[in-house]
């Protein structure tokens, strides 16, 4: 089913390339449904691109989803246009008197920084705190899940010796669990940040439950009991080329960081990496709305 969007977002026309069904929201109000609405809030610098990787995922649902694209009003994007921003993207403001069955907060490039040094902060936890009442389930990813799961939970982030970069196994710690029906035992997603949240600190948390973990890279995937937030370490969303634009970036920049773990054959940056975690970001992306959003939350989004 399709993906209901604005008809000149730049993203429109890398989908229907891929050959992904895409609706304008002209052609979707003739429809007699009820779409699923989902709100992010895009903390990417690289909104365009981060924009096409979550919409190709979320057209994978048999459901038609409308999508709303919020940023923060408390931080200007210096890489992305404002003329975007302003066609695009509504702040909160826009969208407090409004009702979503899902939500997704991306990563952002702050994770170095204490949270509450963060330019956005008392934004970002008024938008979380908005989020209990007014949206069903959230997805969060990143930095944004290690944001949420500190303010929701006290959960600490720690820093890392170095970089985590690259494409890791990760096992399921409960196969039986819906957001991770149809998984393989072991799959595969990027990871991209210098910091980690720590298992022994999760599992503190009553509500909380661990639901995939790597050896290499840590506690990937975890929920709190109802599925009412889901919070992913990881970055499933990314196509083939994004860990090589930023770890050439990186290089550019004269910083000391490795080849990403398993993502170059043979470690030559100079060969195209393969994408190999597609199919297991897809299940994740479509169960979660499957199980956790389209499932759960009242048709008459006013009793949420």
């Amino acid at each position: 089913m399709p993906i209901k969007i604005d008809a000149s977002l730049p993203a429109r026309g890398v989908l229907e390339m891929e050959n992904i069904f895409v609706m304008s929201r002209e052609r979707a109000m003739h429809q007699d449904i009820r779409p699923l609405k989902i709100v992010i809030l895009n903390l990417m610098p690289t909104k365009v691109e981060t924009e096409t990787q979550l919409l190709r995922l979320l057209s994978n649902s048999p459901i038609q989803i409308e999508v709303d694209l919020l940023q923060t009003a408390t931080h200007i994007s210096k890489n992305t246009s404002q003329q975007h921003m302003l066609e695009f993207y509504q702040t909160f403001e826009d969208v407090r008197d409004k009702r979503y069955d899902g939500m997704i907060v991306t990563g952002a490039p702050v994770e170095q920084l204490p949270f509450e040094q963060v330019d956005y902060w008392d934004e970002l936890r008024a938008i979380f705190d908005w989020s209990r009442r007014h949206v069903y389930s959230t997805f969060h990813i990143c930095w944004g899940a290690q944001a949420a799961m500190y303010y929701y939970y006290g959960v600490p982030k720690y820093p890392l010796e170095k970089k985590l970069s690259g494409v890791y196994a990760h096992r399921m710690l409960d196969p039986l669990h819906p957001l991770l029906r149809g998984l393989d035992d072991e799959y595969l997603a990027p990871h991209s940040r210098y910091t980690e949240v720590r298992r022994e600190d999760i599992a503190q948390v009553r509500d909380l439950q661990i639901l995939a973990y790597s050896d290499r890279a840590g506690v990937a995937l975890v929920s709190d009991m109802q599925c009412r937030n889901v919070f992913s370490t990881g970055h499933s969303e990314y196509d083939r080329e994004t860990l090589a634009k930023e770890y050439f970036r990186d290089v550019g920049k004269g910083l000391d960081v490795a080849v990403p773990f398993h993502y170059f054959p043979d470690d030559d940056p100079r060969r195209t990496p393969k994408l190999r975690w597609r199919s297991a970001a897809s299940l994740l992306f479509t169960n979660w709305i499957n199980y956790f959003v389209y499932q759960k939350t009242p048709y008459d989004l006013s009793q949420l």
